[in-house]
């Protein structure tokens, strides 16, 4: 894949940035070298590989899930809430 201009442009609307003149030459080389890279990997014969999910013997442990409820913590994150009620966030109503 070739990294343009009008490539860079599409990338800057879809990602809500705007790239300075004087740094769109340096943007496009490195996104060229990180496709050129990414690219590198599609060489790869992995067809002779195990699909795994984990690197761990076993698969990954799990923990007990507790709830642990500290009152100071909720009053600290409470307090700096414009709107709070009852320990919960009071926000405006965005569905009719």
């Amino acid at each position: 894949m070739k990294i343009d201009n009008t490539l860079l442009i599409k990338l800057e609307k879809l990602s809500s940035l705007k790239i300075s003149d004087e740094k769109r030459e340096g943007v496009i080389q490195q996104l060229s070298e990180i496709v050129s890279f990414v690219e590198n990997l599609n060489e790869l014969d992995l067809n002779a590989e195990e699909i795994t999910f984990t690197t761990l013997s076993g698969g990954t442990p799990f923990r007990d899930d507790e709830a642990h409820v500290n009152p100071k913590i909720i009053e600290t994150i409470l307090a700096h809430a414009p709107h709070h009620e009852n320990g919960f966030f009071v926000v405006p109503k965005i569905i009719e």
